[in-house]
């Protein structure tokens, strides 16, 4: 076991993203994310790498863009409202295939919304998160820990497919400081960037980084070429834990990030009332784990329970894998209020008929 050090989630993120091998930070300060820019800007340029305060998201996503061209690995951070601004920046990457990291440190929304943790950009994040027909693969940590070691699995995975990869915590994660620890973990077996924009380097010709495709021909066969490559991380990227479901449960609770260590105590809670309660917890959303619910459906004896920090957005995806083979409810808070597991317990309760 090495040394562990008490951080914020924040402050952990840039961090990791440093010991990751992160060349190149490009953000614009958003509560609740600011300290991931104000980290990296006292530590990049100290070591010789590169931190721009950009003069707005869009120019930020667009230096990432022109970054992860040359073939170095780089990353931005914001919160809902500036991710929303950064949409047509991420879909170009995505075409242009370039692998960088996003960290998304969401907050309450619709619009400014308010600085309160929230999960209300789930469709955002796993829907695209902008025009066109990509995925990007979403990484939904439920501690600082898993934060730091998922900030090491995105960047691999990016390189590993040439994808944008997201790391989507709420705001809670981002402000709350938790003992981590710097793990080194073992190299993955990366595909040399060949591609890049980066010189000629004994080529005859320049790389050239580029997502328009005028023929409509051309177009297709790169979005089909897309495709096959979202197929290849739906079978080899997905992530989640099964917690409580080696036999058979009352409810099944289906939660993520901050949501899901709610609902580990609200497992607890029913326990002693004689309710036997599972969780599912995605941690990649996208891909999203249908093998997760396909090894728990027979073992659930009123389905699941969808809890999230938001009005509904997971819990389709949770209907659409049950696809009515058993039931699916849904319990939420949101604008930054964060369920309380009192009150999950008293959904629970008149979900499966009270106590047995």
């Amino acid at each position: 076991m090495g040394e562990k050090v008490l951080m914020k989630g924040n402050e952990a993120i840039g961090e990791a993203a440093i010991r990751a091998n992160c060349k190149a930070f490009f953000g614009y300060p958003i509560t609740p994310q600011t300290e991931v820019a104000a980290y990296m800007a006292k530590k990049m340029p100290k070591i010789g790498r590169t931190f721009i305060q950009a003069e707005s998201e869009v120019s930020a996503i667009n230096m990432v863009y022109g970054a992860a061209g040359t073939g170095v690995r780089c990353m931005t951070s914001s919160s809902s409202p500036g991710i929303s601004l950064k949409a047509e920046g991420i879909s170009y990457i995505a075409g242009a295939e370039l692998p960088c990291v996003i960290v998304n440190i969401v907050r309450g929304g619709p619009g400014l919304g308010s600085i309160q943790p929230a999960q209300s950009d789930y469709f955002q994040a796993t829907k695209g998160g902008a025009h066109g027909d990509f995925n990007m693969p979403v990484f939904a940590p439920a501690s600082i820990q898993e934060m730091v070691d998922l900030i090491q699995d995105a960047f691999d995975v990016a390189d590993m497919y040439r994808t944008p990869c997201m790391i989507m915590g709420d705001g809670m994660l981002g402000q709350m400081m938790e003992p981590v620890e710097f793990k080194e973990k073992q190299a993955r077996e990366l595909p040399e960037k060949t591609w890049a924009a980066n010189g000629l380097g004994g080529r005859t010709e320049h790389n050239v980084i580029n997502s328009l495709y005028l023929e409509p021909e051309l177009l297709e066969d790169h979005n089909t070429h897309l495709q096959k490559k979202y197929a290849a991380i739906k079978a080899t990227e997905v992530r989640y834990e099964l917690f409580n479901c080696e036999s058979d449960c009352d409810l099944i609770l289906v939660a993520y990030g901050t949501t899901s260590r709610i609902c580990k105590n609200v497992i607890k809670m029913a326990e002693k009332e004689g309710i036997k309660l599972g969780l599912v917890r995605p941690i990649t959303l996208w891909p999203f784990p249908v093998e997760a619910f396909e090894n728990t459906i027979d073992k659930t004896k009123h389905g699941y329970l969808s809890v999230e920090m938001s009005c509904g957005q997971m819990v389709e995806d949770v209907r659409l894998v049950a696809s009515g083979r058993k039931p699916v409810d849904f319990y939420g808070r949101s604008g930054g209020m964060v369920p309380d597991p009192t009150d999950i317990l008293n959904k629970v309760r008149d979900i499966v008929g009270g106590a047995k």
